[in-house]
């Protein structure tokens, strides 16, 4: 596959065996047979051990990994009917974020999420993921027309962080943020937010106050990301790996800090090996979500909202 990580050299040269055999026509069906059936055993325990044993930093790889499944990949998959709707009636379009009408199970919903791009053309054009204050108020309107006409919210995110460049400070980056913080906080409708690859600071935050957040098994989610939280700290981006332990950014982590509302599982060997497997296993979790949220009235939606994201960081010696 394209793109593969250093720790998946094992897995690669299996599966270029695989391929190489499937090529060769000096081998008879029932040897051939034979021969993937063993390799393909091999492949499978080969992918347990190294996924079941990422670090923190390797997790962090696979999570940015450019063929893990973006929220367009998703909205195909997992969606129906969907209408993209475009601008902040401000300023401009900002395609680093993704919205729109769709259809969740034949049921009317808002979809919102980050996109990435899979080549340099498609990333300046999605600026990498990283949203300016314009994509943040697009997502406002959203979440606005959402509640007015009753549609559950759905957001995907896997962004490093809010665009940074100065132009981004100069129109607002800040204060579009708080605001989508406070929009999402008096929502009366269900909202459920996926973590799907990257979740880096107050630009993913900003899409990211849901009555349920859930995480993909090897996505991250953290304040800052492990090179800006290693230059800040020791002055030095090589001590991200260090960084990314201290951070507890995976899935794991953040569900044992009850941040998280559940992990979802990936396919063996990662989100990005697998799109439709991801797709339809994340589809089912979020329609039990989705059903459990829709039994609550519209104040207890809002309470619950406000009362799990008010108890976070709470501890006691």
């Amino acid at each position: 596959m394209a793109a593969p990580l250093d720790f998946e050299a094992p897995i690669i040269e299996i599966e270029n065996k695989i391929a190489e055999i499937k090529n060769m026509s000096s081998l008879s069906d029932s040897e051939m047979q034979k021969e993937m059936d063993s390799l393909q055993k091999r492949l499978e325990r080969v992918k347990a051990n190294i996924y079941q044993r990422l670090t923190p930093s390797q997790k962090l790889m696979v999570a940015r990994h450019p063929e893990r499944p973006y929220t367009l990949d998703f909205i195909k998959l997992m969606f129906t009917d969907f209408l993209e709707l475009h601008g902040d009636r401000l300023f401009r379009d900002d395609q680093a974020i993704v919205c729109g009408m769709a259809n969740f199970n034949d049921a009317p919903v808002m979809v919102i999420g980050h996109q990435k791009g899979r080549n340099t053309k498609e990333n300046i054009r999605r600026n990498f993921g990283m949203a300016s204050p314009e994509g943040y108020r697009k997502a406002q309107r959203m979440f606005d027309m959402a509640e007015r006409f009753g549609r559950p919210v759905i957001t995907f995110v896997d962004t490093p962080g809010a665009y940074p460049g100065i132009e981004a400070e100069e129109r607002g980056q800040a204060e579009a943020i708080a605001k989508s913080l406070m929009v999402m906080a008096e929502l009366t409708v269900p909202m459920i937010t996926v973590i799907t690859g990257e979740g880096g600071s107050g630009g993913a935050l900003a899409i990211a106050m849901g009555n349920r957040v859930l995480m993909l098994e090897h996505s991250t989610y953290s304040v800052i990301s492990p090179e800006g939280c290693a230059s800040i700290l020791w002055k030095d981006a090589s001590y991200a790996g260090r960084a990314a332990e201290a951070l507890k950014l995976t899935a794991q982590d953040l569900k044992e800090l009850e941040v998280i509302d559940e992990i979802v599982n990936e396919p063996l060997g990662g989100a990005h090996r697998n799109h439709h497997q991801t797709a339809h296993t994340l589809k089912g979790v979020i329609a039990r979500h989705l059903k459990e949220i829709k039994s609550l009235s519209p104040k207890q939606v809002f309470e619950q909202r406000y009362e799990k994201f008010r108890n976070m960081g709470v501890f006691a010696e």
